[in-house]
């Protein structure tokens, strides 16, 4: 009798990217791709609608991003399995997509055996991080080095990170289903946190921590 196949949702703002994991995953006989979902946004919905056994996430993607995705994802099913593979090896990524209730990470540079391995891993409901990202978070907690953006609450996060992209309080409020007003909260707190007095600033430190490319 053979085995039920590990149901994988594929969720990666770039089609190529999607298509090549794909291909990946489905040359052996261990995993089916169920569905892909080009955004945050999507992969909640689509998580919803075909139960996959474990979610492969892109991290930086438009919109809620990797981030939202998960927590929306996870709020709705605490058990979600989700591995997230991303360009981003900074362990400020790591930490907060752990923090939101992702089981591994691992950069999407790893070997394709260690792709395929990981996503096993996770799948079995087992904690995989990329060898040299826990070294980095272990050794930062050694030396007291955390990233300055440690100080921010999830939510705060996500709405440092969409204003970093340029995007208006009134965007925000909109991507993340909240009120203008709290999203002016946030951003107020941010800037006194971080101890920023304009977007420039705030795009500086963002580039400063990996969030943004220079």
């Amino acid at each position: 009798m053979a085995l039920s196949k590990i149901k994988v949702l594929l969720v990666d703002d770039h089609e190529l990217v999607r298509a090549g994991f794909r291909r990946l995953l489905e040359d052996g006989d261990k995993f089916e791709v169920v569905a892909e979902s080009g955004s945050g946004e999507q992969a909640v919905q689509d998580f919803n609608k075909y139960h996959p056994d474990v979610v492969v996430m892109d991290i930086s993607m438009p919109g809620i991003g990797g981030v939202g995705a998960i927590e929306r994802i996870v709020a709705r099913e605490p058990n979600a399995k989700i591995l997230v593979l991303s360009v981003h090896e900074d362990s400020v990524f790591t930490t907060r997509a752990m923090q939101a209730g992702a089981l591994g990470f691992i950069p999407k540079r790893s070997a394709p055996e260690e792709m395929l391995k990981a996503v096993d891993i996770v799948a079995q409901g087992r904690t995989c991080i990329a060898p040299e990202i826990a070294q980095q978070i272990a050794m930062q907690k050694l030396t007291g080095s955390e990233s300055p953006l440690d100080v921010l609450s999830q939510r705060e996060f996500e709405v440092f990170r969409l204003l970093a992209e340029g995007k208006t309080v009134n965007d925000i409020a909109d991507i993340l289903n909240l009120s203008p007003k709290t999203v002016g909260t946030h951003h107020t707190n941010i800037k006194q946190k971080l101890n920023v007095s304009n977007a420039a600033e705030l795009a500086r430190l963002a580039i400063r921590s990996g969030l943004l490319d220079a």
